[in-house]
């Protein structure tokens, strides 16, 4: 019996896992005219903010890795996966159990027996009989994996463990780039308020000289009430712009782990510049993104688990063996009269459950078509996103060059019509006029230079950012797995 079950669990009933078919296109519709770029070495490790060259983004999302609370509870959730692998492993090895006691019965007797004899008269010839007995038991059972129950159910857990892993890396993915995005937007208006302050430094300069043309009866008076509203007004939007850092700041230290309270950072005038990012094929992204990669981990998991509800069809075959002492003495208890033992096999299997093994089958058939339609929805999403900030950058980079050229066109304006004002030509309304195009581009232009920043992050994480699905089994890990 034992070898026509060795020979049996050869086989494991259920479907054996085939990848989901998928419509995959040769290339991206957007990457057409996309600068090519060799993967960095920052890229290949994963640590894909380094691209940027910004030290302190770099620590940054250093500390967010240790520290970010999101991530622990994910890593939590991670472990909870790995242990349940190590559950489901158990169950291909006997379990051993142990016991031993001891137990005082009594039968018949009278009322008012007080005695603690053995055997005892009650004086009405009824009589009362106390016994102790002593027993000390070792059991073994074992599972024999005739149908592939166990198997099936490692191979379930086996992949929800790497479903949870990429769960674990998608969420690392996302709070890294929500960090980098939120550093790169504040360093973005860091520029914004160094322009306003410039600008603000040129309109009062530009007031003093309408002052100085008043006093001596060149302008009107109400030059100088449009240079002081153009500066006050040009001030506080400078002003404007401190609440919106602050809520940088404190996005940035929350990611990090700690309160806003404890972190800072310094206002300086270097802004990381944009990197040249290498896209990958269509059919790459299936093993980069780890979203994608958990979809079709819980596909797999719920092919097993077809395979589970299968097997409980068959008969369970377990072997058991029992032993150990048993008598009513201390003194002698553990002595060979009073040994025990038993041993064989136990083959047991339902007759009737009223369609519960046709219900269980049916359920897990319509969970794995469930996850087959989710992964494949995951792999279009993944693919949109990656079209979507291709054609952004690539749109944002033809308007960056235009938009170039309407800033250095609207400051020759403004030099124009600032000499063309203090020569008496024209009025103090074409100057502010000017003045306003031209700080309304420069502020476009630097808007645009965060968006095209954004948009790099996000097409990064869209390709997952360095990711691949070596990564779902760390080497620790590996003998937590069965083959």
């Amino acid at each position: 019996m034992l070898a026509l079950s060795i020979a049996l669990s050869a086989c494991a009933v259920g479907p054996d896992y085939k990848r989901p078919e998928l419509n995959t296109p040769a290339q991206f519709k957007e990457v057409q005219g996309w600068k090519a770029a060799v993967p960095a070495d920052a890229l290949e490790r994963g640590a894909w903010w380094e691209l940027y060259g910004d030290a302190e983004l770099n620590a940054l999302v250093a500390r967010l890795n240790v520290s970010n609370q999101n991530l622990a509870a994910a890593e939590a959730q991670y472990r909870q996966a790995r242990a349940l692998v190590r559950g489901a492993r158990a169950g291909f090895y006997p379990t051993v159990s142990g016991s031993t006691g001891v137990t005082r019965t009594g039968q018949g007797g009278g009322s008012n027996v007080v005695s603690t004899s053995d055997v005892i008269n009650s004086g009405s010839g009824s009589t009362s009989t106390i016994t102790k007995n002593y027993d000390a038991t070792l059991n073994v059972a074992w599972e024999l994996d005739i149908w592939g129950k166990l198997r099936r159910s490692l191979e379930s857990s086996k992949a929800g463990f790497e479903a949870s892993a990429g769960d674990l890396a998608a969420a690392k993915l996302s709070y890294q780039s929500e960090m980098v995005q939120n550093y790169l937007q504040l360093r973005v208006l860091d520029d914004q308020k160094r322009l306003l302050d410039a600008t603000s430094a040129a309109y009062a300069r530009s007031l003093k000289l309408t002052e100085n043309q008043y006093k001596a009866g060149i302008v009107p008076k109400s030059d100088v009430s449009q240079a002081l509203t153009q500066l006050r007004s040009t001030e506080a939007q400078a002003i404007d712009l401190n609440w919106q850092r602050a809520q940088l700041e404190h996005a940035i230290a929350v990611l990090a782990g700690v309160s806003p309270a404890e972190l800072s950072i310094a206002s300086r005038e270097h802004l990381p510049q944009l990197p040249q990012i290498p896209v990958a094929l269509p059919s790459q992204l299936l093993e980069r993104r780890p979203d994608v990669a958990a979809a079709e981990r819980r596909v797999i998991a719920a092919n097993a688990d077809i395979g589970v509800a299968e097997a409980a069809w068959y008969p369970d075959l377990t072997l058991s063996a029992s032993g150990g002492y048993r008598g009513s003495s201390f003194h002698d208890w553990i002595d060979l009269p009073n040994r025990f033992w038993s041993i064989g096999p136990n083959l047991a299997m339902t007759l009737f459950d009223g369609g519960a093994r046709s219900a269980e089958v049916e359920r897990a058939e319509a969970a794995y078509d469930q996850t087959v339609a989710q992964y494949r929805q995951s792999v279009l999403d993944s693919f949109r996103e990656v079209e979507d900030y291709l054609v952004q950058l690539n749109v944002m980079e033809h308007e960056a060059q235009v938009q170039q050229q309407a800033v250095e066109s609207a400051r020759e304006s403004l030099r124009l019509i600032q000499n063309q004002y203090k020569a008496g030509t024209v009025d103090f309304n074409s100057v502010v006029t000017v003045q306003a195009t031209a700080l309304s581009n420069e502020r476009t232009a630097l808007t645009l230079l965060g968006s095209r920043l954004t948009a790099s992050v996000q097409l990064i994480a869209a390709l997952g950012g360095g990711w691949t699905t070596a990564q779902l089994v760390p080497p620790a890990d590996q003998d937590d797995t069965l083959e």
